[in-house]
């Protein structure tokens, strides 16, 4: 793709400007470190557009704070980009056994508030943090969440994260990114640090 061209151009009927602004679904997925991270990065670029941005993390605990919360947080109250709303249905880590019927219930009760904002047209980005999980866990019918994108109305972006993203999602989606590992600290008995992690 030199120099920002596509390496081909569909013939979809579409002007190059209704190609390029079509809404997209992001899908990081993969064992590697990065996904969320490269997800909220992608939430700073929305609200330095300006855009409304829906913020939806299905897994990690309400209790835990996160840097990137406080920060999009204080630049979505700035006034300067940007709207935010920060959304947290999780019971807890994925590998830290919890109530698992509770976070069932949790992870179906976010996916309906995220079907009425897509249906409302709340937000210009969703990000649906570690919501791979519930899809692949049967907890959240994956086909449903591909119909529901597939017929999101207007210009709403979507990005997924999380390991394990079920195949159809894969198939459905605009971008996916696989992360993988290499190496990480935690192979040498390291465990997560401050500004590192969270």
């Amino acid at each position: 793709m030199p120099q920002g061209k596509p390496s081909m151009v569909p013939d979809d009927g579409l002007t190059t400007r209704q190609r390029r602004n079509r809404p997209l679904v992001f899908v990081h997925t993969g064992v590697g470190k990065g996904k969320s991270t490269a997800a909220f990065g992608l939430a700073l670029r929305a609200w330095n557009q300006g855009w409304p941005i829906g913020v939806f993390q299905f897994v990690k605990s309400a209790k835990w704070k996160v840097g990137e919360e406080r920060a999009l947080r204080v630049l979505g109250d700035s006034g300067e980009g940007g709207t935010v709303a920060w959304h947290k249905m999780g019971e807890g880590w994925s590998w830290v056994q919890r109530d698992l019927a509770s976070s069932e219930e949790a992870a179906r009760e976010g996916w309906e508030q995220v079907k009425r904002d897509l249906a409302a047209e709340t937000y210009q980005l969703y990000v649906l943090d570690e919501f791979a999980y519930p899809m692949h866990w049967g907890w959240v019918d994956v086909d449903e969440v591909v119909a529901t994108l597939r017929d999101r109305p207007g210009t709403q972006h979507v990005v997924i994260t999380g390991r394990n993203a079920p195949q159809p999602l894969v198939d459905f989606a605009d971008l996916v990114t696989d992360m993988s590992k290499v190496k990480h600290p935690m192979d040498t008995g390291q465990k997560g640090q401050r500004g590192i992690e969270w």
